[in-house]
């Protein structure tokens, strides 16, 4: 436990590079993995669309005593058959199919008569269809508009690939947030297709941030550099990981408190469609701006002739690098073990035979060896008296002398 929050935090202060860029296929699996999860919420369970999409009757009152069985007995019981009941603080708010104004009067009457409210109190809006059709249709408007506004800009600020990395980055987080919010069962309202065009912009911050790095670093590499893009842009995704993580944490504690103390202390039922898009969306979107838009371009930017080029001439040094080693290995004398000289080293026959024929070739040369260095008498000669040093000045003069 100790050595793994040791490693979390020398990765966290920056002092160890995580090898992100150079396993895509693992994030890759576990962004396949989400979106299976969400494209099989989304046909299975499907959105849970609110009245201002589908059209519909919503009856707004307060009654801090009554309980939810209560409250959806009284609506139910005034003619409606749907009723979604909804706590908002100590209010109610109820969302039944469309209904006639004559049964509008009915469930309204019956409301005021169940949970001892007055008439007056109980607040009535009709939603029709199509008001909710032009709100989808307004919805896909901006996301389209908004998904072009990136493609031309980051095509300007940067390039076409970084561009279409962004582009599968957002799109990869809008699916996952989609499905999950379909599994959750959450009511789909205007509040949730604003989290959903904030948690675009926020996903695409991030991604900005670390392709404008990521540009900074790779700018200077040419034919003669010392290390691929891949592993540029990695040095560059490692720089920004921190940064990235205390932004997402940052803005992720807020959210979560509106989510999970709101909703349940306080009963703050009208923001959790906001919230739950905005928790997701934050998580999933700067997974993805690292671990998905990051890798995705790298494999783009290695298709280049250039980068190609360049990864050809790094492993060109590095093999040759390895050859001039190897051949340096073997051009060094490995001998016979016992100091004796190597095998490839010629000797001369009068030697290697000696007097003795019966004598190996090595025994005689080594006696050889000693008889010379026993002969051989070093002295040491120790200078005596004043040194002559030579005399100072110009040749005439000394010639004068």
């Amino acid at each position: 436990m100790l050595g793994l929050r040791a490693i979390v935090s020398r990765v966290y202060r920056g002092e160890i590079s995580a090898d992100i860029v150079g396993r895509p296929k693992v994030w890759y699996s576990i962004s396949g993995l989400l979106l299976v999860f969400s494209i099989a919420g989304l046909v299975f369970q499907g959105l849970n669309l609110g009245v201002e999409f589908k059209g519909g009757s919503v009856f707004t009152f307060s009654a801090p005593s009554a309980s939810i069985e209560q409250v959806r007995g009284a609506v139910t019981g005034g003619g409606a058959h749907q009723a979604i009941v909804q706590k908002a603080g100590d209010g109610w708010r109820v969302t039944t199919e469309s209904l006639s104004s004559a049964k509008v009067t009915d469930v309204k009457n019956n409301v005021a008569e169940e949970l001892d409210v007055p008439a007056q109190k109980v607040s009535t809006q009709v939603v029709g269809a199509s008001w909710g059709g032009e709100v989808s249709a307004k919805a896909w408007q901006a996301l389209i508009v908004f998904m072009i506004l990136i493609i031309a800009y980051l095509s300007v600020a940067f390039e076409w690939r970084m561009a279409f990395a962004a582009v599968v980055a957002l799109v990869h987080d809008l699916v996952i947030t989609a499905g999950i919010y379909a599994w959750s069962g959450f009511e789909v309202t205007p509040a949730t297709l604003l989290g959903f065009l904030t948690i675009l912009g926020y996903s695409l911050y991030d991604a900005v941030v670390v392709f404008d790095m990521i540009k900074e670093v790779t700018k200077p590499l040419g034919p003669t550099s010392k290390i691929t893009y891949s592993q540029a842009a990695n040095q560059a995704l490692s720089s920004t990981l921190v940064r990235s993580l205390n932004t997402s944490l940052v803005a992720i504690l807020p959210v979560a408190a509106i989510l999970f103390i709101g909703t349940t202390l306080f009963g703050a039922g009208t923001l959790k469609d906001l919230s739950l898009a905005l928790f997701v969306g934050m998580i999933v979107g700067t997974y993805s701006s690292i671990c998905v838009a990051t890798p995705l371009l790298v494999q783009l930017k290695e298709r280049e002739p250039k980068y190609q080029e360049l990864r050809a001439n790094i492993e060109r040094r590095k093999n040759s690098a390895k050859r001039q080693a190897k051949a340096a290995k073997a051009m060094v004398p490995a001998g016979d073990g016992d100091g004796d000289p190597p095998s490839d080293v010629p000797f001369d026959d009068e030697v290697a035979k000696g007097d003795d024929p019966g004598a190996s070739p090595k025994g005689p040369a080594k006696d050889a060896g000693d008889d010379v260095r026993a002969t051989v008498t070093v002295r040491k000669v120790v200078q005596s008296g004043p040194r002559q040093q030579p005399k100072r000045g110009t040749r005439q003069q000394r010639r004068g002398k």
